[in-house]
């Protein structure tokens, strides 16, 4: 039986040589590239950006939420690689239809990085190349472990949206990865993972530091500046910090983790 298990239970057997890939989740993307993969790769979507270069000859297929399912099936993909908070679940079925693999992905916590390593590269054929980036991802972990031992907790408010204003629950890959560097995102009082909010003076006397992201809305210094100057923000810092460096799984997590010193240090500084 195939040890190769992906987040919805769904076994998949070693792809042979031929195999032809179709990524609609950018940080797995930049994961197939780094194992090596990037010949096998023949679609993905307008977000799929890294690595830029190799990319570049790489057909789009739309967006994560709007593929172009009449393309993908023009460029027959045996697997199609998908994830269950980026990509729309009527995607996947109209998707399974007609390509033979759909390997789903939900990494809900830096931890689960390596078991998404060993799924993408044992599917493909790319087990020493996991391995490697285990490896890699594990000392990170540990020097960062380290490097915060003992930090004090800080109350965050991760805003990922404006018009309306939304942030990120407790449950998130993201909440888990800012908690490494032991900053605790403020939960919204709501059952959604990724809920709208109110910015007014009951939610933001919740948190001392307030981030913004810069995707999927890209804030700017100039949300910086307009929200320092609300009044509810007296004594509430805020800053722009990186979206890829917070939510991006597979192996851009390497770097992330090992920046979150960086982070922890100049959100305290």
């Amino acid at each position: 039986m195939s040890p190769f298990v992906d987040a919805l239970g769904t076994r998949h057997p070693r792809a042979g040589a031929d195999a032809r890939i179709v990524s609609l989740v950018p940080s797995v993307t930049e994961l197939v590239c780094d194992l090596g993969l990037t010949g096998q790769l023949v679609g993905r979507t307008g977000f799929c950006i890294h690595p830029r270069e190799p990319l570049r000859a790489i057909p789009k297929v739309g967006g994560t939420k709007d593929v172009d399912l009449d393309h993908v099936r023009r460029l027959a993909p045996t697997h199609v690689i998908l994830n269950l908070d980026e990509n729309r679940k009527e995607t996947a079925d109209a998707l399974a239809a007609f390509v033979p693999n759909l390997v789903v992905t939900h990494p809900l916590a830096p931890q689960d990085n390596p078991s998404l390593y060993r799924l993408i590269g044992g599917v493909f054929g790319r087990e020493a190349e996991a391995e490697a980036l285990c490896n890699r991802f594990d000392a990170a972990l540990a020097a960062t472990t380290a490097a915060l031992a003992g930090v004090a907790r800080r109350r965050v408010l991760y805003l990922i949206w404006k018009k309306p204003w939304m942030t990120v629950s407790p449950d998130t890959y993201i909440a888990r990865t800012l908690a490494l560097a032991g900053l605790d995102c403020v939960a919204a009082g709501s059952g959604e993972r990724y809920p709208r909010i109110e910015l007014d003076a009951d939610m933001l006397a919740q948190a001392q530091v307030v981030l913004l992201s810069s995707e999927p809305y890209r804030f700017r210094q100039r949300d910086v500046d307009a929200m320092r100057a609300m009044p509810e923000m007296a004594g509430i810092k805020v800053a722009l910090v990186d979206g890829e460096m917070t939510s991006w799984y597979g192996s851009r997590a390497i770097e992330s983790i090992a920046s979150l010193p960086r982070l922890r240090a100049a959100l305290d500084a």
